[in-house]
């Protein structure tokens, strides 16, 4: 008897370390992500101007951005002063620079509509060459990412002659954009007729290392995966709302190469938040709804906060700001000024760029 309550004096004791040690685990989580939450956002115009952004991302140590008018330029996050620039083609021609992409040596920038016009800007020397020039009635790009200096994609609204030739317009260079090739229908999922992408805030494609998600909005909300840069795809679906011409995926954003959120709705009927926000935990192969009636309506953006351990997220949209502490479970909103679209240095900091503005924020924590 004496032994057996040895053994269960041991085992309480062991028990008890566990419990401290779990205890001891949670609370190093909680250290880890108790930055505190979000109360406010502090708002501060850097540029008031009747252009029009919607391309803007971070890189080379700066914040650049395309808008509209031809309108280019790059933010220092040191001192918030702006280099702005402008390619004007003719006096007719209003280019709407939607995709933007920064790699080591090089930012493009993509017009939307016809003609798209890819540009390349070296940041050695601020040279700026023609890439690519590309007419026709179907020719509509929605965004643009580079792996590096040399791979990178692009996201259009179909193309092809017919319905047996006709698919999301997908293309790839491996020299820096200076050839570029189409993905041929065949490789790709079936397309569904009416599905399309949105040119909103070069938001609706996310690569990350080998990986790309694309996705959809029109008669349909799915998300096109490739797990090697583009070679082989497969499609997922998702619960987004989708229909008609101006609903379905707006943003994207992935944490890793797991965890993901999408967010959208219906740009006609921005204050509806039912169907418009989903979460996966699996890569993208299934989507769960986010606070589907509550939190934004449509939105024209989303991101994970840097440095919370993909726990916060940022959307942005024409009816305002909202931050989630919880990926996306509850939400506060921040400010009923309008963007379309935000890009943060760290988790706290970033600018915001819209209707004509440009406002660098920064997030107020308890």
């Amino acid at each position: 008897m004496k032994y057996f309550s040895t053994i269960i004096a041991l085992i309480f004791i062991v028990s008890l370390l566990g419990c401290k040690q779990n205890m001891n685990d949670e609370n190093s989580i909680t250290s880890e992500n108790s930055i505190g939450a979000v109360t406010a956002i502090e708002i501060n115009n850097l540029v008031t101007d009747s252009i029009s952004i919607r391309a803007l991302e971070y890189g080379d140590g700066k914040y650049w951005y395309g808008g509209s008018k031809g309108n280019y330029g790059s933010i220092d996050p040191k001192d918030l002063s702006i280099d702005k620039g402008i390619i004007k083609v003719n006096d007719s021609l209003d280019v709407q620079f939607r995709s933007i992409a920064v790699t080591n040596q090089y930012t493009y920038i993509l017009s939307a509509g016809s003609p798209a016009l890819l540009y390349r800007i070296t940041h050695a020397n601020d040279n700026i060459e023609l890439l690519l020039s590309q007419s026709g009635d179907d020719v509509f790009y929605d965004s643009m990412k580079f792996w590096d200096d040399e791979e990178g994609i692009i996201m259009g609204d179909p193309q092809g002659e017919d319905e047996f030739d006709r698919c999301i317009a997908i293309l790839k260079t491996e020299n820096g954009g200076k050839e570029f090739g189409q993905l041929d229908c065949f490789k790709l999922p079936d397309y569904i007729d009416g599905e399309a992408g949105f040119a909103a805030s070069n938001s609706n494609m996310k690569i990350l290392n080998d990986h790309v998600w694309i996705a959809t909005g029109g008669k349909a909300a799915r998300v096109l995966y490739s797990y090697d840069r583009g070679v082989n795809w497969e499609e997922y679906q998702t619960p987004i709302i989708a229909g008609s011409q101006m609903t379905g995926i707006f943003a994207m954003d992935f944490y890793d190469e797991k965890t993901g959120v999408v967010i959208g709705g219906d740009w006609e009927n921005p204050e509806d938040n039912k169907y418009n926000k989903a979460i996966t935990k699996n890569g993208g192969r299934s989507w769960k709804l986010l606070s589907s009636g509550d939190g934004p309506g449509y939105c024209s953006d989303i991101q994970f906060v840097p440095n919370t351990q993909g726990n916060e997220l940022l959307a942005t949209g024409s009816q305002g700001i909202w931050w989630s502490g919880d990926q996306g479970t509850t939400w506060r909103k921040l400010t009923d000024d309008g963007y379309y679209t935000a890009s943060m240095i760290n988790q706290n900091e970033g600018i915001l760029a819209g209707n004509g503005k440009i406002s660098s924020f920064k997030l107020k924590r308890k």
